[in-house]
């Protein structure tokens, strides 16, 4: 007799996904951006995009599982345990089916994915000593709400910078769906139509790859776009240096003005009495030429402005917290000339020639 491990894991017939929805009366929820994937030959696709024979005797946590038609690809696929993290309490009967189905290797959690904790989940001997090493046998895999997927991949990015949540184990990679425009903007490469914050930000911290994009129709009920699935593995060496937050500040204020030439939106990012002399020195330093628009900017040079505008908020300070968009009190131009021009017993700050 074959040992448990080596034996393909398949579930004992059940009902069909579709089945389930009915006997539930289950129905998709505008207002939580819900689309399901029922379609098995698409799933199993999806779960072959995650690692595919990889995952046997694996950990994967599956984010907004739904009714449960990847997480059926997911369990085929042979893993070791196979955690969900599921916010709409009415698909956990289809949930539990599966559960039992499976032995029990299936855990159910009832909570929002965008606040969930993983950094106890999996077991403590999966967690690596050394970032640079391979990733743990660990997988993060999701068909997102479309309401959530921007701000979640934002929030684990900055996990990932981290090293906590899921990252406190390791590389731990991902397989998401976005909509399509959004998948096609986090693997923009520089002067791309697409090119954008989140691409800087996605590829800042990860390889990421399109792997393929489904048809709206797959989806029930049938949304407006087509959806893209992006593979992501954390970098063993991020592109950048600086903290996720300046980072992010730095690509959000210079793509605020996307077609504009990149010294206009990267000098707001100083008070007025500065711009005239420091924004131009640091794109110089960091190979930028001025006139040179948002989109066309490699990674390289957006790391350079980032590292530099760091280096010159970590010697003045309250720059860093300076915003731009502020009412004119809150933003304290006169004290900022005053501290530049060393005017009214101000020491004049000693980095400005």
């Amino acid at each position: 007799m074959q040992p448990l491990r080596e034996v393909a894991y398949r579930l004992p017939p059940l009902p069909t996904v579709r089945e389930l929805i009915n006997l539930f009366g289950l129905r998709a929820r505008k207002q939580l951006s819900q689309n399901f994937l029922l379609d098995p030959r698409i799933t199993e696709r999806f779960v072959r995009a995650a690692g595919g024979k990889r995952l046997r005797g694996s950990y994967v946590c599956e984010v907004g599982p739904g009714p449960g038609p990847i997480t059926r690809s997911i369990i085929n696929a042979g893993v070791e345990r196979l955690i969900v993290i599921e916010k709409d309490k009415r698909f956990l009967p289809t949930l539990q089916i599966l559960s039992d189905s499976y032995d029990n290797r299936v855990d159910i959690h009832l909570g929002d994915v965008l606040s969930f904790n993983m950094s106890t989940m999996f077991p403590e001997e999966l967690r690596r000593q050394d970032w640079a090493d391979r990733p743990p046998p660990i997988s993060i895999i999701g068909n997102l709400p479309f309401s959530v997927s921007t701000p979640l991949i934002i929030r684990w990015l900055q996990d990932i910078s981290e090293r906590k949540n899921a990252w406190s184990y390791g590389r731990v990679p991902l397989t998401l769906t976005f909509q399509k425009e959004v998948a096609e903007r986090i693997v923009a490469k520089e002067k791309g139509n697409q090119r954008c914050r989140l691409s800087l930000m996605s590829q800042a911290w990860c390889d990421v790859d399109l792997k393929f994009i489904i048809k709206g129709s797959s989806f029930v009920p049938k949304p407006d776009v087509d959806v893209g699935v992006v593979h992501m593995v954390p970098k063993a060496i991020p592109a950048v240096l600086v903290p996720f937050k300046v980072f992010e500040k730095v690509t959000r204020t210079v793509f605020s003005m996307r077609q504009k030439y990149c010294i206009t939106p990267f000098m707001r990012l100083f008070p007025e009495a500065m711009r005239d002399q420091i924004p131009a020195e640091l794109l110089q330093k960091s190979g930028v030429v001025p006139q040179m628009r948002p989109f066309q900017l490699s990674l390289q040079q957006f790391s350079d402005m980032a590292s530099l505008y760091w280096e010159t908020c970590q010697k003045c300070e309250g720059l860093f917290e300076y915003n731009h968009r502020a009412p004119l009190p809150a933003r304290q131009e006169v004290e900022w000339s005053n501290r530049v021009h060393g005017k009214d017993n101000y020491e004049r700050l000693d980095f400005i020639e």
